[in-house]
């Protein structure tokens, strides 16, 4: 070990930094936070140099790093600042010296939390040299995120009462307990959601988009640990958050066990990056965990090769050395990449922005010869003459169980957002041998990013060839007001607002009896359980109607327009 002294040196004399360096001679018995020796020794120091003398003092007693302030603070040393989901303590404690009387500060405990040190400890300083009191500080697992520390009544520094093995072993114990996972929980990625409400709006519909966030990690197989809000009056270019934010997430995440972070609204490739370097935590945003969703549901070749073709639009400016977020697109067969990291196919992606654009190209022209065969099947059924239905609507509405129902299908139906992504059709029988073709599509949610939108292709072609367009609703969601607009706005970005559509208001049985009766009677639309065919007839004469009945162009502007 090379025993330099490091810190503010300035002006100090080489006997002074010679009388520094014998600190490292010093040992101190293991159950001890700091020898009484070691105390007068700093305490001396200190007064005769009017600077704070600070040491860091592994578990067998050895002293690793002995540094020098100025009168009011100290600047500890580069020891690199550990990943908040390991779960341990770094074994070092501080003690450093206090030349004003005063106990620990907001820094030094700041410093406990981000450096993850077994404890830091002051030690008191009087004009004489004589050391004083000494205050004890510790991380705790059940404190909250903002103070995660408890500081321990004084004790004489010459004669302390700790006995620091005991200390060590029990705080260890607390957060092994702490984060001990659940058996339905293991193999979860263990994650903090943040949720920053940018202006007025935003601020209002932040329930809203974090009960959603919950969702969707729920859909990703993640472990929610907590959830951090800020509401700003606009993003922090550097960090989204700001900086206190940033430093109280990091906190959050050791003392949790998190090893992941995601944030909403997503990060630009710069906020990305500086929020790594900065918690040294795996990051992701909400596209991406969209988009990791999509790579685990989607099944056909179509499906697949478009999910990856998303990854990487989006993941192209983020492509930079050491990038946690984009380290790794796709895992190779029976690889765990973990959330962020799961693609559809091929082979483990190296960090090189030209191979990622070779790919893009290589899966544009893949796409574009799987939507001819696309366009040769929907041609196919136009020459038949047979209508065409496109169910859509906000995502785990339950679009998927309705065509199950109507069908008497197989459809993949899951409590969970976006367990339908490949489009599935299946033919619908009418009275007077009449016969539609039904699309259940993918679900669509608010604030779609374009990467996600091209995603959506062999879904939008079947929307924009439909004959009528059936939106589900979710009746029972608080937030359906908010999805219908969300679904609205989407549909008028792609040029189908004014497509023939009836309104579905699913759900019924989760509805108290007044709440339905009154979207049945005032609601524009339809009010069925997809579990329930009985509830299906308003709404399928109401489909007959609009495609048959006094021709089918006046008849649907009719239906759709209420």
């Amino acid at each position: 070990m090379q025993e330099e002294v490091t810190g503010n040196l300035t002006g100090l004399k080489a006997s002074e930094i010679k009388a520094l360096e014998r600190l490292y001679r010093r040992r101190v018995a293991p159950p001890e936070v700091v020898s009484g020796e070691l105390a007068a020794q700093l305490a001396a120091q200190s007064a005769q140099l009017h600077r704070q003398i600070g040491v860091l003092i592994d578990r067998r007693g050895a002293i690793q790093h002995a540094f020098v302030g100025d009168a009011s603070k100290i600047v500890l040393p580069d020891v690199g600042r550990m990943r908040g989901g390991q779960g341990r303590f770094r074994g070092l404690r501080l003690v450093h010296t206090h030349l004003r009387g005063e106990p620990l500060t907001r820094d030094d405990l700041t410093d406990l939390a981000l450096l993850r040190l077994d404890a830091v400890a002051a030690i008191t300083v009087d004009a004489a040299g004589r050391p004083g009191k000494l205050f004890i500080g510790h991380l705790v697992s059940d404190a909250p995120a903002d103070r995660p520390w408890r500081e321990l009544p004084p004790e004489p520094a010459t004669a302390p009462e700790t006995n620091f093995v005991e200390l060590i072993a029990s705080l260890e114990a607390e957060f092994g307990r702490a984060r001990r996972v659940a058996a339905t929980d293991a193999g979860k990625d263990r994650a903090l959601l943040v949720h920053v409400a940018i202006g007025r709006a935003r601020a209002s519909s932040g329930e809203a988009r974090v009960a959603e966030l919950r969702e969707l990690c729920r859909t990703a197989g993640v472990k929610v640990l907590d959830v951090l809000i800020q509401n700003r009056p606009e993003a922090d270019p550097r960090y989204l958050v700001g900086r206190g934010k940033l430093d109280e997430i990091l906190l959050r995440a050791m003392q949790l066990g998190a090893e992941l972070v995601i944030f909403d609204p997503d990060l630009s490739p710069g906020q990305a990056r500086a929020i790594i370097a900065a918690t040294e935590l795996k990051v992701i945003d909400r596209t991406m965990l969209i988009l990791d969703i999509f790579a685990q549901h989607a099944t056909s070749r179509d499906g697949k090769l478009q999910v990856e073709l998303a990854q990487l639009r989006y993941a192209l400016p983020r492509l930079v050395e050491k990038n946690t977020m984009m380290s790794r697109l796709t895992a190779g067969p029976g690889g765990k990449a973990g959330i962020g990291g799961r693609g559809p196919g091929e082979t483990k992606l190296e960090i090189n922005r030209r191979r990622a654009r070779e790919r893009i190209n290589l899966l544009e022209k893949r796409l574009e010869d799987l939507a001819g065969d696309r366009r040769l099947r929907r041609q196919r059924r136009t020459d038949r003459d047979v209508p065409i239905i496109a169910i859509c609507g906000y995502t785990n509405a339950g679009k998927s169980t309705l065509l199950n129902s109507l069908t008497e299908g197989n459809a993949l139906a899951a409590d969970k957002l976006f367990a339908t992504l490949d489009p599935i059709s299946r033919r619908l029988r009418f009275p007077h041998e009449r016969e539609v073709v039904i699309t259940d599509t993918v679900g669509f949610i608010r604030d779609l990013p374009a990467e996600l939108t091209r995603a959506f292709r062999a879904t939008l072609e079947e929307m924009a060839d439909a004959d009528l367009l059936v939106h589900v609703v979710d009746a029972a969601d608080p937030d359906r007001d908010q999805q219908i607009r969300a679904v609205e706005g989407i549909l008028a970005d792609l040029g189908l607002i004014d497509k023939p559509r009836i309104l579905v208001w699913n759900k019924a049985d989760r509805l108290a009896a007044a709440d339905a009766e009154h979207l049945a009677n005032g609601g524009g639309g339809f009010v069925v359980s997809a579990l329930d065919r009985a509830t299906f007839g308003p709404m399928l004469l109401a489909i007959e109607r609009a495609l048959w009945q006094h021709g089918k162009d006046a008849a649907i502007a009719r239906v759709a327009h209420g």
